[in-house]
């Protein structure tokens, strides 16, 4: 019951949430069969166990109750032979209604415990799951002599279970203070190149650095407060703006924050909500647009104040006025945090410092906009279109 349950569960998660496609292609009604199959298939599965249920506490009773007359004949017999006194009988039958309780609570215990275990092999296998990356506990005070902020050696990553690399041959070096385009058609690897530098995955072959030290020697808190990543799905958590925003540094001050928001574009956004920091924000930020969503989350990653600034196609659903006046900002910030942009469209990243491009998993050209247009077909295509 408990695994038709979650059948059904999955089911309606599913149409919850794909609503809008389901409608656009007019399965309404194979939908509601589907789930009508199931949760018909839930309710005759609950009639079977409930049926046994019933059972249980009925039969409990009478098989207690049959031990007291089994009690009382042969206690009887006893009495009259002088070998057992009635209060000793009486005793015992006293002692079997205790029993019959205990029995009935038992009786309804089981129903919770084969439940509880049905839940249980869920959690476990969660909670048996082990990260396979092993991180130390402290940064070894080695570091190799360079300039660089970020370098990528001879880089390739393999997915578990993927029959093919989706980066491979991967180097270049980025200088702190660097602005770095990341572009490419669809699955040729550009989220996967800059989830290696906050450590999300490990490479499969070749090295990562960050300040000199490889990523694999950092403790994974340590390298990740250098990093601030504004991925390619905005999430934002039930809460306030002010408790979002904090995420990336819990003791920031309401200062920071307008500068963070103000930077992202998002401080308009915010100044015109009836609570400004403390504007309540739904699960998912269900009452935010895509483009407010992109703005706070980005702003999200700017109050920390990172070293290094991962926009991984983060302003799709911003326009381009908007778009522009965000990459100007961030070239401005105090500090000049390195930023890897991963973009789509070669407008968001043609006045990066250094652009790469991506095409089925190798770089088929580095270098800066005017270089690529020369030298770059796959580039040169791309903005072109």
């Amino acid at each position: 019951v408990q695994k038709q349950l979650d059948r059904v569960l999955l089911r309606t998660r599913e149409n919850r949430l794909g609503i809008r496609v389901v409608r656009a292609f007019g399965k309404q009604q194979e939908e509601m069969d589907r789930f009508g199959q199931e949760t018909d298939e839930l309710y005759q599965k609950q009639l079977f166990v409930g049926k046994i249920s019933v059972l249980l506490n009925p039969l409990t009773y009478v098989l207690i109750n049959l031990g007291i007359i089994a009690v009382l004949y042969f206690g009887g017999r006893q009495v009259d032979t002088g070998s057992l006194t009635q209060g000793q009988v009486i005793a015992l039958i006293n002692y079997m209604s205790q029993i019959l309780v205990e029995l009935i609570k038992l009786a309804n215990l089981i129903i919770n415990i084969t439940k509880a275990l049905a839940c249980a092999s869920r959690v476990q296998g969660v909670l048996d799951t082990e990260s396979s990356m092993e991180a130390p506990q402290a940064l070894s005070n080695v570091v190799e002599q360079n300039q660089e902020r970020v370098t990528f050696r001879n880089v390739a990553l393999t997915y578990q279970g993927a029959g093919a690399a989706s980066l491979s041959g991967l180097s270049f070096s980025v200088k702190p203070g660097e602005t770095v385009g990341v572009i490419g058609g669809t699955g040729s690897g550009k989220s996967s190149l800059v989830n290696l530098i906050p450590r999300f995955y490990d490479a499969t072959q070749g090295d990562v650095l960050v300040d000199g030290h490889n990523v694999r020697d950092y403790p994974l808190a340590s390298l990740r407060e250098k990093v601030g990543v504004v991925p390619q799905r905005a999430v934002l958590f039930t809460g306030t703006i002010r408790d979002n925003l904090k995420w990336g540094k819990p003791d920031a001050t309401d200062g920071e924050l307008w500068q963070a928001l103000e930077t992202a574009q998002a401080r308009d956004l915010v100044e015109e909500k009836p609570g400004g920091l403390d504007e309540p924000v739904s699960q998912g930020g269900k009452n935010f647009s895509g483009g407010q969503r992109q703005r706070l989350t980005i702003a999200r990653a700017l109050a920390r104040k990172p070293e290094i600034l991962i926009l991984d196609d983060s302003a799709s659903a911003l326009d381009f006025a908007t778009d522009a006046r965000l990459r100007k900002a961030i070239r401005q910030m105090e500090g000049g945090p390195t930023v890897f942009i991963v973009s789509p469209r070669a407008s968001s990243i043609r006045y990066a410092d250094k652009i790469i491009v991506l095409d089925a998993g190798e770089a088929v050209g580095i270098g800066t906009h005017e270089e690529l247009l020369k030298h770059c077909e796959v580039y040169r295509e791309i903005f072109e279109s």
